[in-house]
């Protein structure tokens, strides 16, 4: 399980947030169009004496703004960094995509975000799939491919523009890249949308879209080594929907989910599954996941069990709306106003670790040494009986029960008195003849 190690105050409501994928920063995108990046404290600095009103658990460590500044007129909607951290990039509903350091926040490039049919379209969501290829969803479901191999946003017109879903895309997860890729990134990725999931190709487009799934699908994630029987690093998609449901679809049987994980059970379905990340493997041993609920709550859920394991209180009104892993592993949530920093409880070391996992091992064997002892029992029993050991409980218990059978018998025979037809109906009383 997790422990809080700090509550960040935001000055507005949170919409987005980005983690740097090698250092301790942390972008957050407001709703009133502002865009700050904090610098959260590296491990060997949790040792020094610093002061701060946002300070760590352990009174020592502090947050620091890097910068902050009103990027967008309307609200920041969404924000993504580069594959090596190097970019930031922010789209907001002044229907503008910028282009800036992540370190300073000084813009580099900016573009304006392609139309809907003449009318503005608002962005959803940024993922940046590889050094060449930024992916922007857009509220009309328009999913617009950007260029980036000249290192900023030059182009006014997407490479690509594609509709895999009639509503806007809620999220975007990329599949592992083939074995026979050059590259090492992926060129194919899962997207959902609506009620519909949908695989998109960087050179064939569209692939294919699921069945009605007559339930919103919110948010996605690819967990590796899961899968059939028969094919166990298959990998899997998790996505969650908006009635507290996880479902799992298998790697390329796309049509419909295999199987269901009731996370937040309710009448008429619990609350919406807003954001999903998978616990790191060094943290949690086996597949576990984090989910961001409506309600304001952490659920870790353990996909090979298919059950909640533990739940964590972000917010007691707001929904989570980010959750992710920094380069140091700390879990950081945003919902509200806030942003919280989660650590490995020192406790217990880890979510699910081996103790837990040896625990289970044990009593998996016990089940074994008792249904071997009930195994030799009962072996012990017919030994018994077939010896015909008078001096056995077994036995005598069988004997007793034999002599309760054989009275009940005899109260039966001579409890009722039957008359001259025998059972068919007709009785005899005493004192009637």
């Amino acid at each position: 399980m997790f422990e809080n190690l700090c509550t960040l105050p935001l000055s507005a409501e949170l919409f987005t947030q980005a983690i740097h994928p090698t250092e301790p920063l942390l972008g957050v995108g407001l709703s009133t169009g502002h865009v700050q990046c904090f610098r959260l404290p590296a491990p060997e600095r949790l040792g020094e004496d610093d002061a701060d009103v946002s300070v760590l658990s352990d009174g020592k460590g502090t947050i620091d703004t890097a910068w902050r500044t009103r990027r967008h007129k309307g609200s920041c909607r969404t924000l993504a960094f580069s594959n090596d951290g190097s970019a930031l990039y922010s789209a907001g509903t002044d229907y503008l995509l910028k282009h800036f350091s992540p370190t300073t926040g000084q813009v580099a490039s900016k573009i304006a975000i392609p139309s809907a049919k003449a009318v503005p379209d608002s962005p959803s969501l940024l993922h940046v799939l590889s050094p060449q290829t930024l992916l922007l969803a857009c509220d009309s479901g328009a999913l617009h491919l950007l260029d980036l191999r000249d290192g900023a946003l030059a182009a006014s017109k997407p490479q690509q523009t594609h509709f895999p879903h009639d509503d806007f895309v809620s999220s975007i997860t990329p599949l592992p890249p083939s074995a026979e890729s050059t590259s090492g990134f992926s060129k194919q990725w899962i997207s959902t949308g609506g009620t519909t999931l949908a695989v998109t190709d960087l050179r064939r487009g569209v692939l294919v879209r699921s069945d009605d799934q007559e339930d919103e699908l919110l948010c996605t994630a690819f967990i590796s080594g899961m899968g059939p029987k028969k094919n166990r690093d298959n990998g899997v998609v998790v996505v969650g929907t908006g009635t507290g449901v996880l479902t799992l679809w298998d790697k390329g049987a796309w049509d419909d989910q295999q199987d269901r994980v009731v996370v937040d059970p309710g009448r008429g379905g619990g609350e919406s599954l807003d954001c999903i990340v998978q616990i790191p493997g060094d943290i949690a041993r086996g597949k576990k996941v984090v989910v961001g609920v409506g309600d304001g709550s952490l659920r870790t859920v353990d996909l090979m069990k298919r059950e909640v394991e533990g739940v964590l209180r972000h917010d007691d009104i707001e929904a989570v709306v980010g959750l992710g892993f920094d380069c140091q592993g700390r879990m950081i949530s945003g919902g509200g106003q806030t942003v919280k920093i989660w650590e490995v409880s020192s406790s217990q070391g880890g979510v699910g670790d081996d103790d837990d996992s040896s625990e289970a091992d044990e009593s998996d064997d016990d089940d074994d040494d008792d249904s071997d002892d009930v195994n030799a029992t009962n072996g012990n029993k017919t030994k018994r009986q077939a010896g015909g050991d008078s001096d056995s409980d077994d036995s005598d218990s069988d004997d007793e029960e034999a002599k309760r059978g054989k009275k009940k018998r005899r109260k039966g025979k001579t409890g009722i008195d039957l008359g001259p037809h025998g059972a068919h109906g007709v009785l005899r009383f005493k004192g009637l003849d």
